[in-house]
């Protein structure tokens, strides 16, 4: 009996070892199952986790690093419009100081001004002190620093002192500079008020290199031109164009660079150059020496003519007054609209 009963117990010890291991190899069976499973059916942005976790250059799919050259070449790429043009205005401490700066005012003109908004984007505003640098930032427009050692910049510069001469001489080469980066630029002095967006003028004919606004402009043959608004394209024509106007200042000794440009225009420097040359009529490119005859095409109006920070913020507010005032006349008023006086400017130059 014992001898059976020994037997039984082996029996079934055998039975449940066999059963063990058979639970056990189905279990492994369908963990392995699992892991075939997860591998194929893992979507592709998972993969990576189960993939070497070395990582794998495509190069077709790597970014450009870019590396600019200094600080005025990251700004020109920030500000500047995908064909490589940078609308410029150069400020100082008088022109952002007071209850109603100058800057202030330029701006304005942009808010209010037929499709210019947007070009607020495309605006480098070049300080020549801290002050206006600093104003300029607090503003959170697109800003350079342009120093010059030994100069002081801050103040309003009467026309043709000694530090008014230099500081244009040094906006002509900052202007070179521009070009040299391959960037097309719109200069324009902070005392013109864009009632238009030029683009819309300028697309026509893109083959001009250098254009430039007038004082007055009776015809191709006739006019008095103006430094103040210059559209240039960048090529090898004018950079060498700015290179040897900037070198003739020292030829040219207390002239400023706009009475320079016209003897090297009159000398024939821009035949010499090849440069494919247009001066802007005041119908567009008006300003207070010469008001655009149609409101309805004015592009610009600049506070020229005039001798005063003061008078031209008052004469620029008119300005301001009056395209409000022509944009609410009809087809037939418009005709017979009329620009307001520039008493203040005029008074300026009397005194």
């Amino acid at each position: 009996m014992r001898r059976s009963s020994t037997t039984v117990e082996s029996n079934q010890m055998t039975s449940s070892t066999t059963k063990n291991r058979a639970f056990d190899f189905t279990i492994l069976s369908l963990l392995l199952l699992g892991v075939l499973f997860i591998f194929i059916a893992t979507p592709s942005g998972l993969k990576p986790l189960l993939s070497n976790p070395r990582p794998q250059c495509n190069c077709s799919t790597m970014y450009e690093m870019v590396v600019y050259q200094d600080e005025l070449d990251e700004v020109l790429a920030e500000t500047s419009t995908e064909n490589k043009t940078v609308i410029i205005a150069v400020v100082n401490k008088a022109y952002v100081e007071g209850d109603k700066s100058m800057l202030d005012l330029f701006l304005d003109g942009f808010w209010i001004g037929d499709d210019t908004q947007g070009l607020v984007n495309h605006i480098l505003i070049v300080a020549t002190d801290p002050v206006s640098y600093n104003r300029c930032k607090f503003l959170r427009l697109h800003c350079y620093k342009l120093e010059t050692k030994g100069v002081d910049f801050a103040g309003e510069q009467a026309f043709m002192s000694e530090d008014y001469v230099k500081m244009m001489w040094r906006r002509t080469l900052f202007l070179g500079d521009v070009l040299k980066r391959g960037y097309n630029f719109i200069f324009t002095d902070t005392d013109i008020l864009w009632l238009r967006n030029p683009f819309s003028v300028m697309s026509a004919n893109e083959t001009f290199d250098f254009q430039m606004a007038c004082d007055s402009y009776q015809g191709k043959e006739s006019f008095t031109i103006n430094n103040g608004f210059t559209i240039v394209r960048s090529n090898n024509k004018t950079i060498s164009l700015y290179d040897i106007w900037y070198s003739k200042r020292k030829e040219y000794v207390g002239r400023n660079e706009q009475h320079v440009l016209v003897q090297l225009m009159q000398n024939g420097l821009f035949q010499d150059l090849g440069l494919n040359v247009r001066f802007l009529d005041t119908i567009h490119f008006s300003g207070f020496c010469e008001n655009s005859r149609d409101v309805g095409l004015v592009v610009t109006v600049h506070a020229n003519c005039c001798t005063t920070i003061s008078a031209k913020l008052a004469d620029l507010t008119i300005v301001i007054h009056d395209w409000k005032r022509a944009n609410k006349l009809s087809a037939n008023e418009i005709s017979t609209f009329k620009w307001s006086k520039h008493k203040a400017c005029t008074n300026s130059r009397n005194n």
